[in-house]
Protein backbone atom coordinates (compact mmCIF):
# COMPACT_ATOMS: atom_id res chain seq x y z
CA UNK A 1 0.00 0.00 0.00
CA UNK A 2 1.39 3.42 -0.99
CA UNK A 3 0.32 6.93 -0.10
CA UNK A 4 1.21 10.25 -1.69
CA UNK A 5 0.73 13.66 -0.10
CA UNK A 6 -2.03 15.38 -2.09
CA UNK A 7 -2.80 18.71 -0.45
CA UNK A 8 -3.13 20.61 2.80
CA UNK A 9 -5.90 23.00 3.76
CA UNK A 10 -5.87 26.51 5.17
CA UNK A 11 -8.92 28.67 5.78
CA UNK A 12 -8.85 32.23 4.45
CA UNK A 13 -11.02 35.31 5.00
CA UNK A 14 -10.35 37.08 1.68
CA UNK A 15 -10.00 34.53 -1.11
CA UNK A 16 -8.94 36.98 -3.83
CA UNK A 17 -6.28 38.50 -1.57
CA UNK A 18 -4.94 35.04 -0.66
CA UNK A 19 -4.83 33.85 -4.29
CA UNK A 20 -2.95 37.02 -5.26
CA UNK A 21 -0.50 36.60 -2.36
CA UNK A 22 0.33 32.97 -3.15
CA UNK A 23 0.86 33.89 -6.81
CA UNK A 24 3.11 36.89 -6.11
CA UNK A 25 5.05 35.48 -3.15
CA UNK A 26 5.47 31.86 -4.25
CA UNK A 27 4.45 31.61 -7.91
CA UNK A 28 1.53 29.30 -7.11
CA UNK A 29 -1.31 29.20 -9.63
CA UNK A 30 -4.93 28.21 -9.22
CA UNK A 31 -5.28 24.66 -10.52
CA UNK A 32 -8.79 23.76 -9.40
CA UNK A 33 -11.85 25.43 -7.89
CA UNK A 34 -14.95 24.04 -6.23
CA UNK A 35 -17.90 26.37 -5.60
CA UNK A 36 -20.63 25.18 -3.25
CA UNK A 37 -23.97 25.13 -5.08
CA UNK A 38 -25.48 27.26 -2.31
CA UNK A 39 -22.53 29.71 -2.25
CA UNK A 40 -21.59 28.81 1.32
CA UNK A 41 -17.97 28.01 0.51
CA UNK A 42 -15.32 28.08 -2.20
CA UNK A 43 -12.30 25.80 -2.35
CA UNK A 44 -9.38 26.97 -4.47
CA UNK A 45 -6.36 24.72 -4.95
CA UNK A 46 -3.06 26.46 -5.71
CA UNK A 47 0.12 24.66 -6.76
CA UNK A 48 3.53 25.11 -8.29
CA UNK A 49 4.26 24.05 -11.86
CA UNK A 50 5.08 20.46 -10.83
CA UNK A 51 1.57 20.10 -9.33
CA UNK A 52 2.59 17.23 -7.09
CA UNK A 53 1.13 18.93 -4.02
CA UNK A 54 -1.38 21.73 -3.59
CA UNK A 55 -2.70 24.05 -0.93
CA UNK A 56 -6.47 24.16 -0.58
CA UNK A 57 -7.59 27.69 0.24
CA UNK A 58 -11.01 27.39 1.87
CA UNK A 59 -13.28 30.44 1.98
CA UNK A 60 -16.45 30.21 4.10
CA UNK A 61 -19.16 32.78 3.29
CA UNK A 62 -20.34 33.21 6.87
CA UNK A 63 -16.87 33.61 8.41
CA UNK A 64 -16.17 37.23 9.36
CA UNK A 65 -13.62 37.02 12.16
CA UNK A 66 -9.96 36.01 11.74
CA UNK A 67 -9.10 32.37 12.37
CA UNK A 68 -7.44 31.49 15.68
CA UNK A 69 -4.08 30.04 14.67
CA UNK A 70 -3.13 29.19 18.24
CA UNK A 71 0.62 29.38 18.73
CA UNK A 72 1.06 29.10 14.95
CA UNK A 73 3.49 26.22 15.42
CA UNK A 74 2.59 24.56 12.13
CA UNK A 75 3.80 25.78 8.76
CA UNK A 76 4.33 24.82 5.13
CA UNK A 77 7.91 24.85 3.81
CA UNK A 78 8.99 25.93 0.33
CA UNK A 79 12.42 25.41 -1.22
CA UNK A 80 13.62 27.96 -3.78
CA UNK A 81 16.33 27.91 -6.42
CA UNK A 82 16.95 31.65 -5.88
CA UNK A 83 17.10 32.29 -2.15
CA UNK A 84 18.54 35.85 -2.40
CA UNK A 85 15.93 36.77 -5.03
CA UNK A 86 13.12 35.29 -2.94
CA UNK A 87 14.33 37.15 0.14
CA UNK A 88 14.44 40.42 -1.82
CA UNK A 89 10.88 39.85 -3.13
CA UNK A 90 9.51 39.00 0.30
CA UNK A 91 11.31 41.96 1.88
CA UNK A 92 9.74 44.25 -0.72
CA UNK A 93 6.33 42.69 -0.02
CA UNK A 94 6.84 43.24 3.72
CA UNK A 95 5.79 39.69 4.58
CA UNK A 96 8.93 38.35 6.30
CA UNK A 97 7.95 37.61 9.90
CA UNK A 98 10.98 35.69 11.19
CA UNK A 99 14.54 35.05 10.04
CA UNK A 100 17.02 32.46 11.28
CA UNK A 101 20.22 33.68 9.69
CA UNK A 102 22.30 30.99 11.43
CA UNK A 103 20.23 28.23 9.79
CA UNK A 104 19.87 30.13 6.50
CA UNK A 105 16.07 30.25 6.37
CA UNK A 106 13.18 32.61 7.01
CA UNK A 107 9.41 32.65 7.31
CA UNK A 108 6.78 34.78 5.62
CA UNK A 109 3.20 35.47 6.73
CA UNK A 110 0.28 35.03 4.36
CA UNK A 111 -2.71 37.43 4.59
CA UNK A 112 -4.33 35.29 7.32
CA UNK A 113 -1.17 34.96 9.41
CA UNK A 114 -0.11 31.45 8.39
CA UNK A 115 3.67 31.00 8.46
CA UNK A 116 5.42 29.75 5.33
CA UNK A 117 9.06 28.66 5.60
CA UNK A 118 11.47 29.59 2.82
CA UNK A 119 14.52 27.36 2.35
CA UNK A 120 17.46 27.55 -0.06
CA UNK A 121 18.39 24.71 -2.40
CA UNK A 122 20.13 21.84 -0.68
CA UNK A 123 23.85 21.74 -1.22
CA UNK A 124 25.04 18.62 -3.01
Amino acid sequence: MKFRIEHCNINVLDLAKSIAFYKEALGLEEVRRIDAPDGSFVLVFVADEARQFSIELTWLRDRKEPYDLGDNESHIAFRTDDFPGAHALHSKMGCICYENIERGLYFINDPDGYWLEILPQRKA
